[in-house]
């Protein structure tokens, strides 16, 4: 024993493969993202073996399976049930076992979290067809033998077996080393795209992976802990999904990879939901990939309003920031703009309001003629329709929104001031 609490453990030849192996498997924080990259290697090398027993219909008229999965002589005897879907659980008031089934579970290739089994002292690990369809090779193997006996006796229908045997043979329906995250619509039709899990350790991990990708804590995504046994979570924002959509084409080395892996297993879990949520995580991303792909110098397009054709051709432009009333700061795109023939130059002023500070733009034409040209600058920008209308004095007001300020994000001149902006003024 060394200082404090530390021990200094010395392990040679093949004792010290079985070693690391060992550690892999029964390590406190097995695979935590704080270990040293030398630990994580150790996880990487370990293999674990899957064996099979005791098929059997029960009293119930549900079939049933005995799984034990094992590494460096540490095993654990899963129960595996063939019902609605394919499931594998171990249970037990131990809670450091289920946390040992749970590490063995990972190292198959199955990312499933330990949870209180409701108000009583029972912890339970359990994963589900989807989820076993992720893990190696060895365990899907065992799992469709499972599945292939069950039909041969008539204990399960046909169809049902040929689903469950064509997910297990397709593989990685999840990405490896991805938990299963969350991705769907709220009652408002926002998207939430996170992850929950009961333990510390995996929250850290993945809050961890969203820093080494470049994004930023409150800004891009937000962490809550577990506490007294109740989940904890990590929420990446509709920004930070549009910001890692950029990093995947635009970024560079260890940045870009994760964040094209996380894009896309976003998108395969977001297919798994059905068309609306796809669709809606799909545009993110794609808005994302546009940002700062683009240049004002030289973008032209053709647009119509109130059913008549302009023809835009940008000049230039660029972003600023302003102080407004009570110190509230603001952002002015101008433009510099041809429409049809026409040369002005365009202010649009964003600033934030209401209780939900939601993001509202302004610009001022006093003539009919202006305010048709800057309605079509803007939709040729952004691809979005403004809001316009006639103000007691004369003035035509033409309004835009968040909307319009992500179709803005596409240029570069603009990104960065537009990017900086939000997050200074709460994003």
């Amino acid at each position: 024993m060394g200082e404090g609490c530390y021990y200094n453990i010395a392990a040679y030849g093949g004792d010290a493969a079985r070693f690391k192996r060992l550690l892999a498997v029964s390590a406190p924080s097995a695979g935590g993202g704080y270990l040293s990259e030398k630990f994580n290697g150790f996880v990487e090398e370990a293999r674990v073996e899957v064996r099979l027993g005791n098929i059997r219909l029960t009293e119930g008229g549900v079939v049933a399976a005995d799984l034990t999965i094992s590494e460096a002589g540490v095993a654990i005897k899963f129960n595996v049930y063939l019902q609605n879907d394919i499931r594998l659980e171990f249970s037990s008031t131990d809670r450091s076992r289920v946390e040992l089934a749970a590490r063995l579970l990972k190292l198959a290739g199955v990312n499933a979290e330990v949870r209180k089994e409701g108000g009583r002292d029972v912890w339970r690990v359990r994963a589900a067809t989807d989820m076993l369809a992720a893990g190696r090779e060895e365990l899907r193997k065992a799992l469709a033998e499972v599945v292939k006996m069950a039909r041969e006796k008539d204990w399960v229908d046909e169809e049902r077996a040929r689903r469950w045997l064509e997910k297990l043979e397709r593989g990685r329906v999840l990405r490896e080393g991805w938990p299963k995250y969350e991705v769907g619509l709220t009652r408002s039709g926002a998207l939430k795209v996170g992850y929950r899990s009961i333990n510390p350790v995996s929250i850290e991990q993945e809050a961890q992976r969203f820093r080494e990708m470049g994004l930023e804590e409150g800004v891009h995504f937000t962490v809550k802990m577990p506490k007294e046994g109740r989940d904890g979570y990590v929420y990446i924002r509709r920004e930070g999904l549009a910001y890692a959509a950029w990093l995947s084409v635009h970024g560079s080395g260890e940045q870009q990879r994760l964040a094209a892996e996380f894009v896309k297993y976003i998108l395969q879990r977001a297919e798994k939901e059905g068309d609306d949520v796809h669709e809606k995580v799909k545009k993110i991303i794609e808005e994302g990939m546009l940002r700062g792909s683009l240049t004002l110098e030289g973008f032209e397009k053709r647009v119509e309003v109130n059913g008549k054709e302009h023809v835009v051709k940008v000049l230039g432009g660029g972003a600023e920031f302003d102080e407004g009333r009570g110190g509230r700061k603001l952002l002015r795109i101008k433009i510099k703009a041809e429409v049809d023939g026409v040369k002005s130059e365009y202010t649009i002023t964003f600033g934030r309001r209401g209780r939900n500070n939601a993001v509202v733009g302004f610009a001022v034409a006093r003539a009919e003629a202006d305010a048709e040209r800057l309605v079509a600058v803007v939709e040729a920008l952004t691809g979005k329709r403004s809001r316009v209308y006639r103000m007691k004095d004369g003035a035509i007001i033409i309004e835009c929104g968040r909307r319009h300020l992500e179709g803005f994000k596409r240029f570069a001149e603009l990104a960065d001031a537009i990017e900086r902006w939000l997050e200074e003024t709460g994003s």
